[in-house]
């Protein structure tokens, strides 16, 4: 069998939102420049909790966020403001340093609910 490091998920809650961290753990820190792979979803979004993952930093690495259902409104320190819809791949890279936040859209905040769910994988920075 080729997988002998499957581990499960170690869910947090990150502004009102759970993600599932596939990597790292315990033996093994990194697989190549992978630093984090993490799993969101798949989970309902609706009122009362809606995705809203405050500004916080990112410093020499680069994130890829896939989305196989959703959407996610990326707004960060360069100016960069985009919404991430299912199918759509959103690249950031933070070199010496970007604030970012992750929210639901203002659009999907409309009393609806609708499902979430995608991946978020760090890349470290040479």
């Amino acid at each position: 069998m080729n997988n002998k490091r499957l581990v499960p998920e170690r869910t947090r809650d990150i502004g009102k939102f759970l993600v599932g961290r596939l990597l790292p753990f315990a033996k093994k820190r990194q697989v190549g420049p992978f630093t984090f792979i993490d799993h969101m979803g798949p989970a309902v979004i609706g009122p009362p909790h809606y995705m809203d993952i405050d500004q916080h930093p990112h410093i020499g690495l680069s994130t890829l966020t896939y989305l196989l259902s959703g959407e996610v409104h990326h707004r960060d320190s360069t100016g960069a403001s985009q919404i991430i819809k299912a199918g759509d791949v959103g690249f950031m890279t933070s070199g010496k340093g970007v604030a970012h936040s992750e929210r639901t859209p203002e659009a999907l905040r409309n009393g609806n609910t609708f499902e979430m769910h995608g991946y978020q994988i760090w890349v470290a920075m040479p």
